[in-house]
């Protein structure tokens, strides 16, 4: 039984990889992020503005992260996320849990190539996005999202393509 975390800030590359993994090794693959924006469909907001909601109504991150764990639990899945790494860490569930890093240049460039839109703005929106989060997991959770020591492996995707990055982590799950 195989499971896997990918977790890592916007525009890093983790749902990419993610996809390629669930090709490769033919297991179950769940997107928290997916989620998280049908919520934010729901409430009729913005990804930004529903993370801000969201910093004031915390049973909305705490139901997506019990999902998550139960997900995580049943095992042989990849899960995708922005703390299943630590929702694993914490619950002590045996998975191989990924990051991935880039630069912010890049993170803007590709969202704007998945998105569209103007490099600032995107740029102001991602960081947004990125501080409201850690505010989030900060006071519910006590997570620094960038304390680094708990994941098995940290991959800078700036200079490697999705397939380079899905083989170091199929090495990784053979070990």
């Amino acid at each position: 039984m195989v499971t896997i975390t990918i977790s890592g800030a916007p525009g890093s590359g983790t749902t990419t990889v993610a996809k390629i993994l669930k090709d490769k090794l033919k297991i179950k693959y769940v997107y928290a992020g997916e989620i998280f924006r049908k919520e934010a469909e729901k409430y009729g907001m913005s990804l930004q503005d529903f993370g801000k909601y969201c910093e004031e109504h915390p049973e909305i991150d705490k139901k997506l992260d019990e999902h998550q764990k139960k997900i995580l639990k049943k095992g042989n899945v990849i899960l995708e996320g922005r703390i299943a790494g630590w929702i694993a860490h914490r619950n002590n569930i045996p998975a191989l849990k990924v990051l991935i890093e880039a630069d912010e240049k890049t993170r803007v460039e590709r969202i704007i190539k998945r998105e569209g839109g103007d490099f600032e703005e995107k740029r102001r929106e991602m960081l947004e996005r990125e501080q409201s989060e850690a505010k989030r997991y900060k006071n519910y959770y006590g997570i620094d999202v960038g304390d680094k020591s708990i994941y098995d492996l940290v991959i800078d995707s700036t200079n490697k393509t999705p397939e380079e990055i899905a083989s170091i982590i199929i090495s990784n799950v053979r070990k």
